[in-house]
């Protein structure tokens, strides 16, 4: 499993891109089976979002993705950095996202951080 990280916009998706034959499947959009079998999943952070609003265990999802999908290439926008926010649903949706981004990280072989288009293997290799 791969966790790519980084905020928005730094180049996850073309990272990704280039390292990978398969098709990117988008969590803003996607139907939860359809992410449990992506093998590039982008805006996972959407995708906690969207879990969440529907009653999910967003951390319950993460841990079963990880184990029934082992191969995907997660990408994961930092989101808990910068001002906090003023609404208690937000706070606890970064809170959340934070902790799913913990799990991939434990799961995954290798994690890159991306800024400015630029990769930083923080576990493993670089791609």
């Amino acid at each position: 499993m791969i966790l790519i990280t980084g905020g928005a916009f730094q180049g996850k998706t073309a990272y990704a891109q280039a390292h990978s034959a398969d098709s990117v499947t988008d969590g803003a959009v996607c139907s939860f089976t359809d992410a449990k079998s992506a093998k590039v999943l982008k805006n996972y952070h959407v995708l906690v979002r969207r879990l969440s609003a529907s009653g999910e265990d967003a951390e319950a999802f993460t841990r079963m993705i990880c184990r029934e999908n082992p191969d995907c290439m997660f990408l994961l926008d930092e989101i808990g950095s910068g001002i906090i926010p003023m609404k208690k649903s937000e706070r606890i949706w970064r809170e959340t996202v934070g902790r799913c981004g913990c799990i991939l990280a434990e799961h995954a072989d290798h994690v890159v951080r991306l800024v400015c288009g630029i990769p930083t293997a923080i576990k493993g290799k670089l791609l």
